[in-house]
């Protein structure tokens, strides 16, 4: 309801269900960006707005699961129990983050959070599930790039974390027990902004979306079926050229409006070949369909919201 929110910054949906955060933002804002306002679209009449958190700066970024939310401000964190009778459970201070990166993982055997670490390119694993509110924790940290971590996910078990750096090159897929690196993804040579990294239900594939209008499919499960650089069948070529050609290629790619932000993801599973959907924030939703062969794509298109040059977005 506009009228009674006006125009959002952020909106983040508790899973598929009728609870959404809110975050106050674009050209005609009725609430603050340093407030969380949580809506549901279930309660009956006009007032759906039910819980509002307030906060000493802008709100970067919210994650919900059924028992947790977590908000980012550009160097503290917070966490608070949820939905029912919200109260403070963390607050941890954090590198300046100004992109606010942050998961949680969503299933309920493991409350584990991943932010960036203090330390250049790291990143930070909290089990909120076996820390004590109120106590100091000892951090859990990955060393996954050289410089600044500029995207992370966790896959939906809390078993693996993928990051990109801002560079956004590489994408590296660690284990979250042990922090050894499995995987290094190669998205392209030139640099790029990630907006999203995804995991699917399955963890067999993941997806990654950049502002070079071109979203890539990485096999995880089946890494045979990745693409490798036609240089690999030259053998060793120095030290120079090594990690290029040792990385592993996508195994599909399918495109999305460039830099339009957005995010993407993958269908349920179910009958091959799977599919991954992207929604971007030109209001365009694309659902790609690729099959292990590589072949990639478009099985549906349509455009969600009619923006004008003359509108405000």
């Amino acid at each position: 309801d506009a009228e009674q929110v006006g125009s959002v910054g952020l909106v983040e949906m508790l899973h598929r269900s009728n609870l959404l955060a809110l975050v106050g933002g674009g050209s005609h804002p009725k609430f603050p960006d340093a407030s969380v306002l949580i809506w549901d679209d279930a309660r009956e009449g006009k007032d759906k707005l039910v819980l509002e958190f307030s906060f000493p700066k802008p709100v970067l970024a919210v994650r919900m699961r059924h028992d947790r939310l977590v908000v980012a401000l550009q160097s503290r964190l917070y966490v608070f129990s949820f939905p029912h009778r919200p109260t403070k459970l963390f607050e941890f201070d954090t590198r300046d983050n100004p992109k606010g990166i942050v998961d949680l993982c969503p299933s309920l055997e493991r409350a584990l959070l991943v932010f960036p670490g203090h330390k250049c390119g790291s990143l930070q694993l909290v089990d909120l599930g076996s820390a004590k509110p109120g106590t100091s924790l000892a951090p859990v940290t990955i060393n996954a790039h050289q410089s600044e971590v500029g995207c992370a996910a966790l896959s939906p078990s809390g078993a693996l974390v993928a990051s990109a750096s801002r560079r956004g090159t590489l994408i590296r897929l660690f284990c979250t027990q042990s922090r050894a690196r499995l995987l290094e993804l190669r998205r392209g040579t030139d640099p790029a902004t990630l907006y999203c990294l995804a995991f699917s239900p399955d963890c067999s594939f993941l997806c990654a979306a950049s502002d070079k209008g071109t979203g890539h499919v990485f096999a995880l499960r089946d890494t045979r079926l990745n693409r490798r650089s036609a240089l690999a069948r030259v053998g060793k070529v120095g030290p120079v050229l090594g990690p290029y050609v040792e990385s592993q290629w996508s195994l599909a790619s399918f495109t999305v409006p460039a830099e339009a932000p957005g995010v993407c993801a993958f269908g349920r599973a179910g009958r091959s070949p799977s599919s991954v959907i992207a929604v971007c924030v030109d209001g365009t939703f694309h659902k790609y369909v690729f099959s292990p062969d590589g072949n990639c794509n478009r099985e549906a298109f349509d455009v969600f919201l009619d923006i004008c040059d003359d509108d405000d977005f």
